[in-house]
């Protein structure tokens, strides 16, 4: 298992800890619509005042040219009080300078304070080695509970952890240890779903994991590129035909390694994307001209069901069909359930993540049955793809 500095490697007691947390949460007309990214990072803060710290926390949000009201973080003032228990959350309209040192130095003992938007700076995006000083002239140690942005080698996240004492917090190590399992030390046999709409995105992503996974299915629109390059049809499909060869190489690569590869048997199909369209299920080669392939079919779903109650670890990224659009969630839906039954029994480890697999857990209802869910998007792609991570890198990982 790989190992990495947690928040028990750090003396933190009447210490002032710089927390990086991820706290780009939706705003709306000023208010926070959805504030699972605050209270996920409850527990590190909570941990941290047990042992009467004074957390400072810090945050990156939108992508501002310059110091911007409108993403400014004091909106999120109230949502992370209430998150840890209504404890008072002080505000510095600064991350850095007088400002930011005042807040600072006013913390007590198991208190709380806020900085401004590090991205009003624009030293936080290029690193900058000055930046990261001013920062940590506010702190005493530093915890990363950001692995959302541990792809980003910006100067809070990895500059920063060379100049003080620095460990992941709980959410960050929860996500190391889950991926690692995954990954490093997975119960075999294990099995990779990966969907998603374009084999260009993802073309390291597949490289790598079939490396790691004992079978690799794949679903979504990239599923038709690897179709066609097999000479099926796929009618009006989003395929990407110059990728062909590079579908063919996959498929010799993984058969070299003993990586089974599943590919839809049968397809769900329609000539417009828009809900309640009439559609026709039809067999991978008998996909009409003038159609689109847009969700797997029910005998598709079966043999992924069957070949996910034959293994024993599942990595997910990605889903399966057009699942925006009803009736094109239903493979998607039933592959979830099916996770989650085995999850739930003990039979199967489940890792998933990324935006749109998250979002089609959601809808399925399941999310909290599989066993570990990550709302990281990039840095879970990268760390899937077997990338060093600069944030985690940063934290001692060997």
């Amino acid at each position: 298992m790989t190992r990495f500095r947690t928040l028990d490697d750090l003396d933190v007691a009447r210490k002032r800890v710089l927390l990086r947390a991820d706290l780009n949460v939706p705003v709306k007309d000023g208010e926070v619509s959805d504030a699972t990214r605050i209270e996920r990072l409850a527990p590190t803060i909570e941990a941290l005042l047990a042992r009467e710290a004074r957390v400072v926390v810090m945050s990156h949000f939108g992508r501002p040219k310059g110091p911007d009201p409108k993403q400014s973080l004091r909106p999120l003032v109230e949502p992370l009080s209430r998150a840890i228990g209504g404890r008072k959350v002080s505000f510095a309209a600064d991350c850095i300078g007088p400002e930011a040192k005042r807040v600072v130095a006013a913390l007590r003992p198991g208190e709380v304070a806020l900085l401004e938007n590090l991205r009003f700076h624009k030293e936080e995006e290029a690193n900058d080695p000055g930046f990261a000083r001013a920062l940590a002239e506010l702190g005493d140690v530093y915890v990363d509970d950001a692995f959302s942005a541990a792809h980003r080698a910006h100067a809070s996240i990895e500059a920063l952890a060379h100049l003080l004492p620095a460990a992941a917090g709980k959410l960050m190590q929860a996500e190391l240890d889950a991926l690692g399992r995954a990954l490093e030390s997975p119960e075999h046999p294990v099995i990779g779903l990966i969907g998603g709409s374009k084999i260009s995105t993802k073309i390291d992503l597949l490289k790598f994991i079939i490396t790691k996974v004992d079978r690799l299915a794949i679903g979504g629109a990239m599923a038709n590129t690897f179709l066609y390059a097999q000479g099926k049809p796929v009618g009006r499909s989003l395929c990407e035909n110059d990728l062909a060869d590079t579908a063919r190489d996959i498929l010799k690569a993984a058969e070299a390694r003993g990586c089974t590869m599943i590919l839809p048997e049968d397809a769900v199909t329609a000539e417009k994307l828009e809900p309640g369209v009439m559609t026709r299920t039809v067999g991978v080669n008998a996909v009409p001209t003038n159609a689109m392939i847009l969700d797997v079919g029910p005998q598709t779903v079966a043999s992924l069901a069957a070949a996910l109650g034959e293994c024993r670890t599942l990595i997910w990224n990605g889903p399966i069909g057009a699942f925006e659009t009803p009736p094109f969630d239903r493979a998607t839906i039933a592959v979830a359930r099916k996770v989650a039954e085995l999850t739930r029994a003990g039979r199967l480890t489940s890792v998933a993540g990324g935006g749109d697999t998250v979002a089609a857990l959601a809808a399925a209802g399941v999310t909290d049955d599989l066993t570990y869910v990550s709302t990281a998007g990039g840095a879970f792609l990268e760390w899937l793809e077997g990338k060093e991570l600069p944030g985690v890198a940063a934290l001692g990982v060997t």
